[in-house]
């Protein structure tokens, strides 16, 4: 017989229940978290203040940046503050919050990954067009689509999960509310609306890998036709970044979304959804700023700027 008893709260597992470890997994998901807004915030505003980097490639790594800041945003400040007061409950709307803005900013991240690589597609296939084919309308277009086309995703999957009541267990074993983990305390009623959802999302996600490897393969065959190696090695160096990004976070994802929830996951079993929410907004702007000489002299400007502007402002 199923249990009817409604859930008004949930309880995330984390990753320890000794509450000297639990502070210790805060102040570490707290010192990343500084580090991924910092870093983030530092290509936005290089990106914004600086005007010799304005090409579309850049307009994207901004909104990327800004994707970054949102998604990790979401689960590590109540996990940090869950894991240094020893409480892990969390209300229904807070959990419909949760879910609402990381799939939601998971989506977006997905969509401007496929935007940088068309943009890749459109700059080494068809350099003669690429003023005309990128320009800002049809940037802030496809910025614009990819942006309300992940509102509406998240809106989709959250409706769906929380159009019914939850019954039976009220934990959670992750350190934020996904879908998976949502599942195992659905009352059977609303498995009808959120597998659909389920199966849209698939289908976006697996559209969007279709492009970019459309993309990746026409970037590769026009590439190797390139008689410079300089030039090769130019072209390769801008894309590959691109690649282990995109790569890494739909691994990572997918391992998060579609893997089946269990009652109690090792540790072991958390770590996908721990890249998954922090290594991303961190890694891209080490991939993007590293092997960037733009960003590299931007940034670089942009130091050197700050005495005048202390100066001027006092």
């Amino acid at each position: 017989m199923v249990n009817t008893t409604l859930v008004t709260s949930l309880l995330l597992l984390g990753f320890s229940e000794d509450p000297e470890l639990q502070t210790l997994c805060g102040i570490f998901f707290l010192l990343m978290y500084l580090v991924g807004i910092i870093s983030n915030l530092l290509i936005i505003t290089v990106l914004t203040l600086d005007p010799q980097i304005q090409a579309p490639m850049y307009f994207f790594l901004k909104n990327l940046s800004l994707l970054g800041i949102s998604l990790v945003s979401v689960p590590i400040p109540k996990f940090t503050f869950n894991s240094l007061t020893h409480n892990n409950s969390i209300s229904i709307p807070g959990c419909a919050l949760q879910l609402l803005l990381m799939t939601s900013f998971s989506a977006g991240e997905i969509f401007i990954l496929t935007a940088v690589s068309y943009d890749g597609y459109v700059a080494i296939c068809c350099p003669l067009h690429y003023e005309a084919i990128m320009n800002g309308d049809a940037c802030m277009l496809m910025a614009g689509v990819s942006w309300a086309l992940a509102g509406l995703f998240g809106v989709m999957y959250t409706t769906g999960m929380f159009s019914g009541p939850f019954c039976g267990s009220t934990v959670i074993p992750e350190f934020f509310c996904n879908v998976p983990s949502l599942l195992k305390i659905s009352c059977s009623d609303t498995l009808l609306v959120v597998y659909p959802s389920l199966g849209i999302g698939v289908c976006l996600s697996l559209s969007c890998c279709v492009c970019i490897m459309f993309s990746y393969v026409h970037i590769l065959s026009t590439v190797l036709r390139i008689p410079s190696r300089k030039s090769q090695c130019k072209a390769f160096s801008t894309c590959l970044p691109h690649l282990v990004v995109f790569s890494v976070f739909m691994v990572t994802a997918f391992m998060v979304y579609l893997r089946s929830p269990s009652n109690t996951p090792p540790v072991i079993d958390r770590l996908p959804s721990v890249i998954y929410t922090v290594l991303p907004p961190i890694l891209n702007p080490v991939i993007y700023t590293l092997r960037n000489g733009d960003m590299k002299r931007g940034l670089r400007r942009l130091l050197l700027s700050l005495p005048d502007y202390w100066v001027s402002f006092i």
